[in-house]
């Protein structure tokens, strides 16, 4: 399965993947109905103090972030994924800019503008390890991230984890 790329003009069917086609155990799939956010992770702050660099972050990505967890609160697994290969899927969908050209309903399209989405990314992966999803975001072995324009936005995830007999089962 491929994460995909394409041209802002490429439409996309609604449901963008089969989600289905790893076997893994005890899937989570949700979406967060939400504009997403635009800040990212990488938007820090920098001031001099005694001659020394200090990072901050900015107060546009902390209210980001509080946004993102007060989303995510409900979804909280019990327990946090310790000890498997994870497999994260997440969609981001955006609303149409009003500068867009009209456009079918009930179509996705590829956004191509700012911001990169490992960028946006990384913020959720340090949001969801905070909030207990899994222990450690290098238990992440297969990650896919799209970025789209949709009437419906929000966030869409997939959580899954992979067992030594998923890997010899064709996958890789």
């Amino acid at each position: 399965m491929s994460c995909g790329t394409g041209d802002r003009r490429q439409a996309l069917p609604v449901h963008l993947s089969t989600l289905s086609d790893i076997k893994g155990s005890d899937p989570m799939n949700f979406k967060l109905k939400m504009i997403p956010p635009t800040a990212t992770a990488q938007q820090k702050g920098e001031r001099i103090v005694g001659g020394y660099i200090h990072h901050y972050k900015k107060k546009n990505v902390a209210a980001a972030e509080a946004i993102l967890r007060d989303a995510l609160l409900p979804y909280v697994p019990a327990e946090p994924i310790t000890d498997k290969a994870i497999r994260l899927d997440v969609t981001w969908m955006f609303p149409y800019p009003k500068s867009a050209k009209k456009h079918q309903p009930g179509y996705t399209r590829w956004k191509t503008t700012r911001p990169d989405a490992d960028n946006l990314n990384k913020m959720l992966k340090d949001v969801m390890t905070d909030m207990g999803f899994w222990k450690d975001d290098a238990l992440i072995s297969y990650e896919c991230v799209r970025k789209v324009y949709d009437d419906r936005p929000g966030i869409l995830i997939f959580i899954d984890t992979f067992t030594k007999a998923d890997m010899h089962g064709g996958f890789v």
